[in-house]
């Protein structure tokens, strides 16, 4: 039985990815900052040599966009760039395949085309910098790897949009969202059963874009998330809502590489209905 190893495995993707391996019957080793330092090689190197892990999904990420352009710029730059420098060092060195998560920041969101998986990056955030740095040294030092560029992530462990909206919506009777930044929102869970599905199915080593399909502006999903409730969506452009960090405009992934594999991806219509039902039940 091939052994894995997740880092990040108490933020929102690596408890949903968790939670999935757990229903399948697979064991693994968690690790999170207090069993592992990614940003320190020799522990990194240490875990490997002790381990020996096949698969590696590397979950860990610094992804706080606006504190990442000034307090937490040091912090961004040693868990994104850094400790995935690492982590791909040691997978490369060791015959592990590594499943490293990136983001749409990578491009200048500039575009009106879908963003393709060999589209040239060009980050115009702090953020975004440092994960395309990570993107490099995965390409550079692991052998057998896979990037998986992802956007707009929600899902039932941890921050994001949706929760930050249901919440907003219990105090507040009107809320404003912006409305001209596009791009597709992606549940953790189908995020998760792409990058088993990667392994899985031995799928070529690369770069993949995964979301779920169709897109919408920030105010469209807000209005979806609250359709059920009193409060109002009223939409704002960016220049009324300003954020430390560059936002893009439009940084919709092409998905058609994924596509292609024969995985199945809800739209992100029909992924919110699931995730709202889920989360009502607890």
């Amino acid at each position: 039985m091939k052994k894995i190893l997740i880092t990040g495995a108490n933020g929102q993707l690596g408890t949903e990815l968790r939670h999935m391996l757990d229903g399948r019957g697979i064991t693994y080793r968690a690790t999170d900052t207090k069993e592992l330092d990614i940003t320190d090689a020799q522990a990194v190197n240490a875990y490997f040599a002790d381990y020996k892990p096949d698969i590696v999904y590397h979950c860990a990420a610094y992804t706080a966009v606006d504190k990442a352009e000034d307090e937490g710029k040091e912090i961004d730059e040693l868990v994104n760039a850094k400790g995935t420098e690492n982590m791909a060092k040691a997978a490369g060195a060791n015959g592990a395949t590594l499943i490293y998560i990136s983001t749409d920041y990578v491009f200048d969101g500039d575009s009106n085309e879908l963003y393709t998986v060999d589209h040239k990056p060009a980050p115009r955030n702090e953020y975004g910098r440092t994960k395309y740095e990570g993107e490099q040294a995965v390409q550079k030092y692991a052998k057998k790897y896979y990037i998986i560029r992802t956007s707009w992530v929600f899902g039932e462990y941890g921050h994001n949009f949706v929760y930050t909206m249901l919440n907003l919506a219990k105090t507040h009777d009107k809320l404003t969202v912006v409305n001209d930044q596009f791009g597709r929102p992606s549940w953790t869970k189908t995020l998760a059963e792409f990058m088993l599905f990667a392994v899985d199915q031995n799928l070529e080593y690369g770069i993949y874009h995964l979301s779920n399909e169709n897109s919408c502006n920030w105010y469209e999903f807000a209005k979806e998330i609250l359709k059920d409730t009193n409060t109002e969506v009223v939409p704002v452009t960016s220049a009324e809502y300003p954020q430390k960090a560059w936002r893009p405009r439009h940084s919709i992934l092409d998905l058609s590489k994924t596509e292609a594999t024969g995985f199945k991806m809800q739209t992100w219509q029909d992924a919110l209905a699931e995730f709202m039902a889920q989360i009502s039940k607890k």
